[in-house]
């Protein structure tokens, strides 16, 4: 079965930057939104960043102006930037495609994600 496979996570000071990637197939981010999503324990999973068929970009506040969302179609990969990185940005983070700006409902199963924390 298809699958959205997470890396680049990793352990980083605040203030730090690390980019994520999610590799996919089928040209799937031409055909759908797609959108990186964290989960912090005790929380739910949340939405923090989303990428357009057309290329336009949504960011949940919390990491707008921090945060930088990009695609390279060709590779069928998505890429989250995260720069100026803080404590509470610590959550294990998944990609997933879907519709409409919320990327929801979304298309593959929940993959393993990758974990980022910051801490110093």
């Amino acid at each position: 079965q298809a699958q959205l496979v997470e890396s680049g996570g990793g352990l980083v000071q605040p203030g730090g930057s690390l980019r994520l990637s999610c590799a996919g197939s089928g040209n799937i981010f031409s055909k759908y939104t797609g959108g990186w999503f964290r989960e912090a324990p005790g929380n739910q999973r949340q939405l923090v960043a989303s990428i357009r068929t057309g290329g336009t970009t949504d960011y949940s506040e919390s990491v707008k102006g921090r945060f930088t969302i990009s695609r390279d179609n060709a590779k069928n990969t998505m890429y989250l930037q995260m720069n100026d990185l803080k404590t509470e940005d610590t959550a294990v983070y998944s990609c997933n495609v879907g519709f409409g700006v919320k990327v929801t409902p979304v298309v593959y199963p929940w993959g393993q994600g990758t974990q980022v924390t910051v801490s110093s």
